[in-house]
């Protein structure tokens, strides 16, 4: 069974304390939200996790292995792969490249006309293979987003975070992706999802993460952490006033 397992992880830039303490699990195939008010450390976090950041103290687990301070090439490799709040395609480059490009750095002696029947295959899944020749810089907000999670699908991670995933999407595609997390955690894949939209996260995450001030204030099942007393206070107030 796949495993993250963070422990007691802190990081420091100078002064400021961004992450303090940090620790939780994940395991098999679940669905995590991960929430907070801006400044909270969620990006912080997930830098760390995916090696562009060292913890200044602490540990990161991917099944069974010590993965902190290894470079981020190397953490995806293990499993562990992850989008960016603004999506970041070879903008001039097809959607199709866009797709081989990563799959081949991570393994530069694989067949090339395999990986480009399992790229089409990816796009099929997503239902953008009618754009695979367009130009990546072409296509919509929605659509990068779904390209960064094809990206993601050809180096077949086992632990997928997507930072902001729904940001800037239009409703119909903004459902079109929720759909396709849903489809590829049936898969066996875990997902770790950062998101501003309360509606979507409450409904779509089967666990809650929420940070404050780079503390984890909270952990467990979304309806009662929506509940909690500190989270209302933290990240809800304005919300449930």
């Amino acid at each position: 069974m796949l495993e993250l397992d963070v422990r007691n992880v802190y990081k420091n830039f100078g002064g400021l304390q961004a992450l303090a303490g940090v620790t939780f699990k994940v395991r098999g195939n679940e669905l995590i939200g991960l929430i907070g008010p801006n400044g909270a450390g969620k990006t912080t976090l997930t830098n760390v996790l995916s090696g562009i950041y060292k913890p200044t103290r602490g540990q990161v687990w991917l099944n069974g292995e010590r993965v902190d301070g290894l470079p981020p090439y190397e953490i995806a490799r293990r499993g562990l792969g992850r989008t960016f709040q603004v999506p970041r395609p070879f903008r001039r480059m097809t959607v199709l490249e866009n797709l081989l490009v990563p799959a081949l750095a991570m393994n530069p002696t694989a067949n090339r006309r395999e990986l480009q029947d399992k790229a089409m295959d990816v796009l099929k899944f997503l239902s953008i293979d009618h754009l695979a020749n367009e130009y990546a810089r072409s296509l919509s907000g929605g659509q990068q987003k779904l390209l960064e999670l094809g990206r993601l699908l050809m180096l077949d991670p086992d632990i997928i975070i997507l930072d902001e995933p729904f940001a800037g999407v239009h409703p119909r595609l903004m459902e079109t992706i929720y759909n396709y997390i849903v489809e590829v955690n049936k898969q066996g894949k875990a997902f770790i999802i950062i998101s501003h939209d309360m509606e979507s996260i409450f409904t779509l995450s089967r666990r809650l993460l929420v940070l404050n001030w780079g503390e984890l204030i909270a952990d467990g099942d979304p309806h009662k952490v929506r509940e909690d007393p500190a989270v209302i206070e933290a990240y809800l107030g304005e919300e449930e006033k």
